[in-house]
């Protein structure tokens, strides 16, 4: 798909990896509406890239009016990309007792109940456009992560909304395909985001050297322009991309 001119809709688009997809898209001639729950932030990203803001939940069931008004400003929904997501550190069963049933909850129902809401809501709106000249409607980029595959003690609940997504790929894939709509995933390892920022700099560095090669974080930039392969190659569907610099995650 041909990106220049599309509308794409970018969850969690105001900070870390969402703010640097939304700048590469919006770099590529893409209309972009930035999806955040800060309405201040999601405000300022969509007037440094021209587009529209939507201060929301990705869980909101409702949020597809929010949806309707930038397709009404920015034209037909071509594409999305979701990046909102959220993670917790706590063990099953640990010396406090059990993980609290809420908090797997909660980072279940943000990360992968979310993703399919957002999947769902502009998969129904895609279906009723006119084909591309290569025959797709639109195309839908998930983000899962390496700890799908590789989930550490303590990312109990981060694995498994993780893996969800990444288990969604092909049955969405094969769903969507006879409307001409694509979907993707992309899974990140360790990525340089405002979060690990905050670690101690020599904290970054031992992160960084258990990575074979390139043996540092990954750039934001980096998961932009995978994102962006994913959307603009016609031929790519169903597929969950690695994007780790060949590391595996040990037990913690």
């Amino acid at each position: 798909m041909e990106i220049a001119g599309q509308h794409i809709l970018v969850t969690g688009a105001a900070s870390g990896l969402g703010a640097a997809t939304a700048r590469e898209l919006a770099s590529a001639g893409a209309a972009v509406t930035v999806l955040d729950r800060s309405a201040e932030a999601a405000e300022r990203m969509a007037e440094e890239l021209g587009g529209r803001a939507i201060a929301g939940d990705v869980t909101d069931p409702e949020i597809g009016a929010q949806i309707d008004g930038a397709i009404e400003a920015l034209g037909p929904l071509r594409g999305l990309v979701n990046c909102a997501g959220i993670g917790t550190a706590a063990r099953i069963a640990g010396r406090e007792g059990p993980m609290p049933l809420e908090d797997f909850e909660r980072v279940i129902r943000v990360n992968l109940v979310g993703t399919f809401n957002m999947l769902r809501l502009a998969a129904d709106r895609m279906t009723t456009l006119d084909p591309l000249p290569t025959g797709e409607r639109g195309a839908v980029v998930n983000t899962a992560s390496v700890a799908a595959q590789d989930g550490q003690i303590g990312q109990a609940a981060y694995a498994a909304s993780k893996g969800g997504i990444v288990s969604l790929a092909l049955p969405a894939a094969r769903e969507l395909a006879r409307f001409g709509i694509r979907v993707n995933t992309v899974a990140p390892g360790i990525f340089r985001t405002p979060l690990l920022e905050e670690l101690p700099e020599e904290v970054q560095r031992g992160i960084a050297a258990s990575i074979p090669f390139p043996q540092r974080l990954g750039e934001p930039e980096e998961f932009a322009r995978t994102v962006r392969f994913c959307l603009e190659n016609a031929y790519l569907n169903a597929e969950v991309i690695r994007l780790d610099g060949a590391v595996r995650l040990p037990p913690k």
